[in-house]
């Protein structure tokens, strides 16, 4: 087991890696901006480490200042939490080069699940049903329309790389088509500088529903599902689990297809495979289908870890450590149900974009479990995303 673990991160994640890392009697080390100097989770770790500027690609995106501070430090092991770094194999393999250890999946199951795309084609492989499309290499406008047209509308153009929505169009009828299609490829070129897309079906009433899975780079095992249908612009809002309406059945089928995509790419750690699920009627075996794989620690594992009783960052730290997963499938079991709520900075009357200036006040009621990285005084900047708990 390591002595030392550097949190490659910022925020509310940091602050809940830090917490686990110090109840099983591990040293942390922050890392930290000119924005952050005197962040929450700069204060809770046992040594911190100035990475640069405020903006993300001076500080928490910089990989080299992040292994350097690693070093510096005698942290043997790198946890990169979610976002900035988080899915960057080329940083993985940094860490690894360095010596020191990755929490989390490989370089090259991160790299399998990187292209929705190329990952529809692997799960298709490997017997997990996927939503009926197209996602070939061949691009042009000719090619898309007529996959578009065999596929039946209405369909769904989304970005290959990248998620949160951007580069995706609904097109509910054929003459749309084409200015859906050139809106797709600018916006996904700007946000990932790849303008490639992939076609689906559009799911005329879908439900959201993910499974946490969690390998060993051999095995796996699933934790049961989140719903996360309740979403705004394609980002969830609310999470909850166990999904409602779930059936033995259909909860057994779509852990078996998530244990089976995380298998089919060695898949070590922390992950969440992604479900669209017709939600028209009563949920059926026949209506799910992979959308992707989060290769990651997510924004709502917290459900998950309140109804399983399994702290999914400990999990992390043991496996990478070379420890065995600690429970196997038939041990685990669900007790409860939980919520989580994303709470924002942001302004109600602009539409709920991102707001910044100083938290005057921030109070959490008893009882409920709150994962934040602020406090009442501190200053939202206008440099990370607008998410405070």
């Amino acid at each position: 087991m390591f002595d030392t673990i550097l949190i490659a991160n910022r925020g509310e994640i940091a602050c809940r890696v830090i917490r686990t890392a110090r109840a099983m009697g591990l040293r942390t080390v922050a890392v930290f901006s000119d924005a952050d100097a005197g962040a929450m989770h700069v204060q809770m770790a046992d040594d911190a480490v100035h990475i640069g500027g405020a903006a993300p690609s001076e500080s928490y995106l910089r990989g080299d200042a992040i292994i350097a501070a690693a070093r510096a430090t005698g942290a043997q092991a790198v946890h990169p939490g979610y976002g900035f770094l988080s899915e960057n194999p080329d940083f993985v393999e940094a860490v690894e080069a360095a010596g020191l250890t990755f929490i989390g999946p490989s370089a090259k199951a991160i790299r399998a699940m990187g292209l929705k795309d190329a990952a529809k084609a692997l799960m298709e492989e490997a017997g997990v049903p996927v939503v009926p499309g197209y996602h070939g290499a061949d691009q042009s406008d000719e090619v898309l329309t007529r996959a578009a047209e065999e596929i039946g509308y209405p369909v769904l153009i989304k970005a290959v790389a990248g998620g949160g929505g951007k580069g995706m169009r609904l097109v509910e009828d054929p003459k749309d088509f084409a200015d859906a299609l050139a809106s797709a490829r600018g916006e996904a070129k700007t946000a990932f500088g790849n303008p490639d897309v992939l076609i689906e079906k559009f799911v005329t009433n879908p439900r959201h529903i993910e499974v946490q899975v969690f390998g060993d780079g051999t095995s796996a095992v699933h934790l049961f599902e989140r719903d996360c249908s309740l979403q705004r612009r394609h980002q969830k809002v609310i999470e909850e689990a166990p999904a409602p309406g779930m059936t033995g059945e259909m909860r057994a089928a779509m852990g078996g297809a998530a244990v089976k995509a995380a298998e089919a790419i060695g898949y070590r750690g922390a992950g969440t495979i992604e479900f669209i699920v017709d939600g028209s009627g009563p949920l059926r075996t026949d209506g799910f289908w992979f959308m992707e794989m989060n290769t990651r620690l997510q924004v709502e594992h917290p459900v998950t870890e309140a109804i399983t009783g399994v702290d999914l960052v400990e999990w992390q730290i043991r496996v990478a450590a070379g420890e065995p997963i600690p429970l196997a499938q038939e041990d685990l079991a669900i007790h409860g149900h939980a919520f989580e709520a994303r709470l924002y900075a942001e302004d109600v009357e602009k539409g709920f974009l991102p707001a910044t200036g100083r938290l005057g006040a921030l109070a959490f009621p008893e009882g409920v479990r709150a994962d934040t990285g602020v406090r009442a005084g501190d200053v939202i900047s206008p440099h990370y995303d607008p998410m405070i708990s």
